[in-house]
This record gives C-alpha cells, structure tokens and sequence, in this order.
C-alpha cells in the first residue's frame, strides 16, 4: 500500500503551522510574563534544566527512529500482524528507557549546582527543581509513548499537532496564571509534569480511536528483532553526537558565564527556534512519505524531488537568514530592551548557524529516512566533540561567540560534507553529488548577496522602534526574494518546485500560470 503522501503532508503541514504558530506566540508572551513577573535569571534555569534532560534522553536515541523505519514496510504491504508485534517490542523498550532515564537522573543529582555560575534565585532549591523536572522526563516514556510511532510511521502527525495544541493550552494557562498571582516557580514546574500525563494519555486515546486494529502483542522472529537491536545500537551511536551538539552549549554558557547571560543567549535562540519549527514541520511531514519512496519508487526518481525539495528549502531558509539579519535587533529592542541585548556580531552568528543548521538537517532528514544509521554511526559523534571541544577552549576568550561559532565551524567542516558523503555513496549515486552541489552553491551565493544587501540597508534605518522594525521587515523578505529570483529563475528545479508548491496548495495561487504565463 503507497500511503497518500502529498495530501498526509499536507494535513500535516497545515495543522503544524496552525501549532507552531501556537507555539511561537504563547512561549512568547510566557517568557515575556516571566520577565516581568518572575526575572531573567529563571529563563536561564528553565534553559539549563531543559538542556540537562535532553542529555538524560541519550537513552532513548535510537528506538524511536528505529521503530518507525521498521514500520514503513509492513504498513506498505498492509502486515498488521508484524505491526503489533513491532508495538509489542517497542513498549518494552520504552519501558526500560524510563528506568534508565530515571537511573541516571539521579546518579547525576549531586553535581547539578557545579553546572550554575553564580547564585540561583532566592529560595530554590535546585535538586528539588531537578527531580520535578526529571520526574516529567521519566513518565514521558512510561505512560504510551510507544504509540506515537503510529502516527509517525503513518503520516498523522495532524493527529498529534491538534493533542500538543490542547495539552500545551492548558499548561500554559495554568503557568500563567501561576506566575502572575502565586509566583511559585515550584507550581510551575509541577504543572509542566501533569501537563505531560495528559499529553501521553491524549496520544493513547486518539491512537487506538484511529488504528483499533494495531496492539501491541505478538512476538518478532529472532533474526528481526537482531535487525532492529542493530540499528538501535547505530542511531545510538549516531544520534548521541546530534544531542550533544545541540544541548553542551546552553550547558558551557551555563557554568562558565552564568544564568543571566545564559537568559539573553536563549532569547534570541529562542526565535531561532520558533523558525525552525516551522521548517521542521515541513521536514517531519515528509519523511514518512521519503521513506515509503524509497520503498516504492526508484533511485533517480527519488534524486530528483531531492533537488526539488533541496530547492524549496533553501529558498525557504534563505530568506529566513535575511530576516533575521534584518529584523533582529529592532525586535529585541521593542521585547527586551537595550540591556538584555547582544551586539550586532552575534545576529550575524545566529543568522550563519540558521543557515547551516537547517541545511545539515535536510541532508539529515534523507539519511534518516533511507535508514543509513550504520554508515552514520560515527559522523555526529565526532562532530559533537569536535563542537565540544572548541567550546571549552573558546568560551572564556570569546564568550558567546566562541560557544556558537564553534557549533557551526564543527557543522561545516565535519558533519556537513560527511553526511553528504554517506548519502550519495550509498542512496544515490556518488557522481549525482556534483549536481546536487551547483545548486546549494547558487543558493549559498544568492544569500550572501541578499543578505549584504539586507544588512547595509537595514543598518541605515533610525526611525522609532516599531517603524524601523516595519520597514526592515520589508526589506528582509523583498530583498531576498528578489535576489532569489532573479539569480534562480532559470534553475532546472525552479518549474519542478513552482508545480509541487500548486499541487501542494491544490491550485489555490495558480503559481506556475503566473510565473510561467501557461494557459
């Protein structure tokens, strides 16, 4: 069975934004309020916390994934049988995940205050603060977390973008609330671990109401859990590097240069973060698909929407850079102020490590997708402690820019061209590279003159802090756009891309009548 992969994507695109622009908006106005109300030093706790926990979840890297590319194949051939079995192991797993989570959790309790710089806000106590925190982690995997690999695996992730809407509306609420009558920060992590009970059984509910003929019993023939135990052990391998990339930064600034500094660093990572969900939505939604492509179409069928998509990203992610070059700093000016501002070098950093993440995260996507853990298992490893290292000599010459130019030196020279190598010498073929190259090398000049373009006129523009901010918005999305244009309207890929966007929009824009003058 070919599950429906541009109409599911696009269920799945259309719900996630709807949620994404949830989540960009009250996160939003939730750090704002905390500032306000609470103080900076707290949003550099939660970021400390968040981080710690995510290194914790080094358990889990692995099975998820796994469990899923497992799926693609028996839901292609309709297998229920296999499914339920694949459900049956994979609850195990996530049992033993949350114990081990749990496990080192505490082991790693005595050494949380070497972690902070400076003094916690008044009346915290750090180890009860962590164990709430880590509380919310363990039963994240004990309570169903082995049933969203159906909605993954099938495509659904509309399913469970509208269960995050409900569950984060009512943490957010409560949180709120919270913040502005009790100020009890305590209450505020508790209600961040209730808040993920209710997601957990939302998810369980909703699962069995759409897939009631998939549970999890039966067993797996012994050569196929062998199959699984191995990739596990590869996305283990693999997978540790990419939260250890992600993750050690917060964690250095943390004890080398403090919370407050780690509070302004997470405000503007913050909406860093709030793009790239939205691009990770469009990545999510796809990947199903890819992997059931794989299964079902052949090789230069698959480079080619490659090239398609690859196109549609980085002219996506392009202009993103612009804008953030642009419109960064009259942002921050209106929402924090002068004095939680960083300087102009710093945008110039975080609109680079944008641009290379979400690049690197594309290939990465393909890999993941094509099931290439074994030939993977070392690259983000070393990335990671090649990132690591050069933070901790960086950091206390440099400050911030040394921890976030050591992420993006690391990604370049290390993580990006041996992902790309892996992928074209074992999904395509190695002298569909060269191709594949031209056209991220157009796109890497179109954004370098776009973005020049966009930083020199913005520079110019003094007016009051919300007419600087119109205009330089202008001015980061018409700029890029036209340079994009003008430079790419000739690419073999830009037709391809204009039909898939028209599909995709069932027709809504006409796009290609318009760019194309077709009748």
């Amino acid at each position: 069975m070919k599950i429906e992969r541009t109409r599911n994507a696009a269920r799945s695109i259309t719900v996630g934004l709807v949620l994404k622009i949830y989540q960009m908006v009250v996160p939003f106005l939730m750090r704002t309020a905390m500032i306000h109300f609470m103080g900076v030093e707290y949003l550099g706790l939660n970021s400390l916390f968040t981080s710690i926990l995510h290194m914790l979840n080094l358990a889990e890297l692995g099975v998820g994934s796994a469990m899923v590319f497992s799926m693609y194949k028996p839901i292609a051939e309709d297998d229920a049988e296999r499914i339920c079995a694949l459900m049956a192991i994979y609850r195990r797993y996530y049992r033993i995940i949350g114990l081990v989570i749990g496990a080192a959790g505490l082991i790693l309790t005595p050494f949380v205050p070497y972690l902070i710089s400076g003094e916690l806000p008044d009346g915290l106590n750090v180890y009860v603060l962590y164990l709430l925190n880590l509380g919310a982690t363990v039963l994240t995997y004990w309570l169903f977390a082995y049933r969203n690999c159906l909605l993954q695996a099938h495509q659904r992730l509309d399913i469970a973008s509208k269960i995050t809407l409900i569950s984060s509306t009512v943490q957010y609420a409560l949180q709120l609330l919270i913040m502005v009558t009790l100020k009890d920060y305590y209450l505020y992590v508790i209600v961040l671990l209730l808040s993920t009970v209710m997601n957990n059984i939302l998810t369980a509910v909703m699962t069995a109401r759409t897939f009631p003929q998939y549970v999890p019993k039966g067993k797996l023939p012994p050569e196929e859990v062998r199959t699984i135990n191995g990739k596990i052990r590869d996305l283990f391998s693999g997978k540790i590097g990419y939260v250890v990339l992600q993750y050690a930064d917060t964690i250095v600034i943390s004890a080398f240069l403090g919370l407050t500094v780690l509070a302004v660093y997470q405000n503007y990572f913050f909406i860093i973060t709030a793009v790239l969900a939205f691009i990770d939505i469009a990545i999510s939604s796809i990947t199903a698909g890819l992997g059931n492509s794989f299964v079902t179409e052949t090789k230069e069928k698959n480079y080619r929407d490659m090239l398609k998509f690859t196109f549609l990203f980085l002219w996506v992610t392009g202009v993103s850079a612009c804008c953030f070059l642009g419109m960064y700093q009259p942002f921050m000016q209106i929402w924090v102020g002068e004095e939680l501002m960083l300087g102009f070098g710093m945008v110039v950093c975080f609109a680079l490590y944008f641009f290379v993440y979400t690049f690197n995260r594309l290939i990465g996507v393909y890999k993941d997708a094509a099931g290439l853990w074994h030939q993977d298992r070392f690259r983000p490893l070393v990335t990671a402690m090649v990132n690591l290292g050069l933070n901790l000599l960086s950091v206390r010459f440099f400050g911030l820019y040394g921890v976030l130019l050591s992420t993006v030196i690391s990604m370049v020279c290390v993580g990006l061209p041996w992902q790309m190598h892996i992928l074209f010498s074992s999904m395509f073929e190695k002298n569909m590279l060269r191709g594949y190259l031209r056209l991220a090398g157009k796109f890497l000049l179109a954004v370098l003159l776009s973005g020049a373009s966009v930083v020199m006129t913005c520079l110019q523009i003094h007016l009051g802090p919300w007419l600087t901010l119109l205009l330089c918005a202008l001015v980061s999305v018409i700029v890029p756009n036209a340079v994009f244009f003008l430079l790419l309207r000739k690419d073999a890929q830009f037709r391809p891309a204009v039909q898939f966007l028209d599909r995709l929009t069932k027709k809504k824009f006409r796009l290609e009548m318009l760019l194309f003058r077709t009748k």
